[in-house]
């Protein structure tokens, strides 16, 4: 679609609610995925090689780690340097882009941490309820 001068634009929802998913709501999901806030957050730390970085995560295949990685890669966060040695070297580590999102991603596990007390309470309450109505 062009748009002549003097014109702005349609309006474009903060949010796309289509089947399909938009591409920012894509790169959100793989900034705030199960393994992707993990690895984010490791590489704040230090650049790390692929077994270093499972070790440090714990408990990730090495398949979900690499589609992790190459994942991330894409999008533009890590960075993958293949060193031409033998055996091969390959250390990850965050771009700009990626350390800004990291950053972004650690300061909401930082806040989960902080606040997992009151999260606690407020599903304690919730089941309550719940079985009190189930009850009644």
């Amino acid at each position: 679609m062009t748009v002549s001068a003097g014109t702005s634009p349609p309006p474009v929802a903060k949010y796309d609610t289509g089947e399909t998913m938009c591409p920012h709501r894509l790169v959100l999901e793989h900034l705030t995925s199960r393994w992707g806030v993990l690895v984010l957050i490791e590489l704040l730390d230090r650049p790390y090689r692929f077994s270093e970085l499972r070790r440090a995560i714990g408990r990730v295949s090495e398949k979900m780690l690499t589609q992790t990685l190459q994942t991330l890669e894409r999008d533009g966060l890590v960075h993958r340097d293949a060193k031409p040695v033998i055996p091969p070297r390959v250390d990850y580590s965050l771009t700009d882009l990626g350390r800004e999102a990291a950053e972004q991603v650690r300061g909401l596990a930082e806040w989960t941490q902080e606040r997992m007390g009151a999260v606690q309470e407020a599903r304690e309450r919730y089941d309550a309820r719940k079985a009190a109505a189930e009850q009644g």
